[in-house]
């Protein structure tokens, strides 16, 4: 038998306003803490009430620890759409997903209303080879409706073995819900692509940030520069789509390009470890190389910190469409038994005081997401996985040396990316960002 139905709630009350009366006693040095105080002590007396009569009155036995953990996640989840309480799945959920590795569509979601919003799908996974698009609405997950499911259901029910099948009902603007029927994948996350464009114009993509991603970025760099003739001209830096990931990885990928003292990035939060300066580090590997930073309504989060760097600083032109506006930062706390708490403590600012949160970053040159061609869009997301460096080849080895192997992996790749970079070409972003690139060397800028 419980406390809360073993007394009746009178007797409950009449303790709880004891309890109240003395901490206060003890507690209140001034009239201003005292009135805290008594406010803290009624809103707890109402949540025990609410607690006390679905005990009693609930059509069935509610163990007390789901009311508990069910009142937690409430509390939690008022707060904003990033800030969650972690069961012990949900908690193993997350560390897997930071860790690179996970079973599911491949895509970052966020709560919006009565669905869940597509930020960005994840290169060259389930999701992104069937066509999610940033900003689509997910209203169905199986048979069952998105609206009243928390984030964490939604994410629970997309993620399962690889190889099984799920169908997702997709919202779409000026389109009428459609199924996409994406069957689940290991989802491995390759961060750094990169190829040689015209006129000695290197092109990267960022795909989100990891720990090495700086470290990765900088060798495909230096490989498009070994290429190109030991130099390059200018680079294209793209950052559509890109959800965001470690902060550290943005600040390192900031300071690859910055030759300046100053900040990459700031966070103020309410406690004295929330308010950190990140500062760059001189050294620009492109030596003042003009630099243009593709963005859309995809890049969220350590991308938008990128972005704003290089643009505070005057390093680089930004491109496209105004970022998501993802300027909060989250800390993971581990609780017992399994549990974690995700909650947001800070909002990250530019160099120059600018707050990314609801605001997102305002490109320089704002471009409308419009195709080159008649047929189906030809962007970086058709890129598929033979565009990848390192994928399985068709042939069969058995009958082949070593050399062979080599030689035929090198001449396949070699077509590839001449694929890869057709394809680019033929993306408006990019091909804006090439004019404005050719333009910028001809004005020796």
């Amino acid at each position: 038998m419980t406390f809360f139905n073993f007394f009746k709630k009178p007797l409950a009350l009449a303790l709880f306003t004891a309890f109240s009366s003395l901490s206060l006693q003890v507690n209140a040095e001034t009239e201003a803490e005292k009135q805290r105080l008594e406010a803290f002590f009624k809103d707890l007396e109402a949540f025990t009430v609410v607690f006390s009569d679905i005990k009693q009155l609930y059509v069935d036995d509610v163990e007390n620890k789901e009311l508990f953990d069910n009142a937690i996640k409430g509390m939690v989840s008022g707060l904003d759409p990033h800030s969650v309480y972690l069961e012990p799945k949900e908690q193993k959920d997350l560390m897997e997903s930071a860790s690179g590795k996970f079973g599911g569509l491949g895509i970052v979601i966020s709560k919006k209303d009565d669905s869940i919003q597509v930020i960005s799908p994840i290169d060259d996974t389930p999701a992104y080879k069937a066509g999610i698009q940033a900003g689509d609405l997910i209203v169905k997950i199986g048979d069952k409706p998105v609206r009243g499911m928390t984030l964490e259901d939604g994410v629970d029910l997309m993620r399962g073995e690889p190889g099984t099948k799920i169908k997702i009902t997709v919202l779409r603007k000026k389109q009428q819900p459609f199924e996409v029927e994406i069957t689940r994948e290991i989802i491995t996350i390759v961060t750094v692509k990169g190829y040689l464009l015209e006129d000695d114009i290197g092109y990267v993509r960022v795909s989100s940030f990891q720990g090495p991603t700086a470290e990765l970025l900088k060798e495909t760099i230096a490989k498009l520069v070994k290429e190109n003739g030991n130099y390059l001209k200018s680079l294209i830096l793209d950052l559509r789509n890109n959800p965001g990931g470690v902060l550290n990885g943005a600040v390192d990928v900031s300071n690859l390009f910055i030759d300046e003292a100053g900040l990459v990035v700031y966070t103020e939060g309410r406690i004295p470890s929330s308010n950190l300066k990140f500062k760059t580090e001189r050294g620009d590997i492109l030596l003042g190389s003009p630099i243009v930073v593709l963005i859309n309504e995809g890049s969220a989060s350590a991308s938008e910190i990128v972005a704003g760097a290089l643009q505070d600083h005057k390093r680089a032109i930004v491109m496209g469409s105004t970022s998501f506006g993802k300027g909060s930062v989250q800390t993971i706390i581990e609780l017992d038994e399994g549990y974690g708490l995700k909650v947001t403590t800070a909002r990250y600012y530019t160099p120059s005081g600018r707050s990314i949160q609801a605001k997102g970053i305002v490109p320089d040159i704002e471009l409308k997401n419009i195709s080159l061609e008649n047929e189906k869009e030809a962007s970086i997301v058709d890129i598929k996985e033979n565009d990848l460096n390192g994928h399985l080849v068709e042939e069969d080895p058995t009958n082949m040396s070593e050399d062979e192997i080599i030689e035929s992996q090198e001449k396949n790749q070699t077509s590839l990316d001449k694929e890869a970079v057709e394809k680019l070409k033929k993306d408006y972003f990019v091909h804006e960002a090439t004019n404005l690139l050719k333009a910028l060397t001809v004005l020796g800028k």
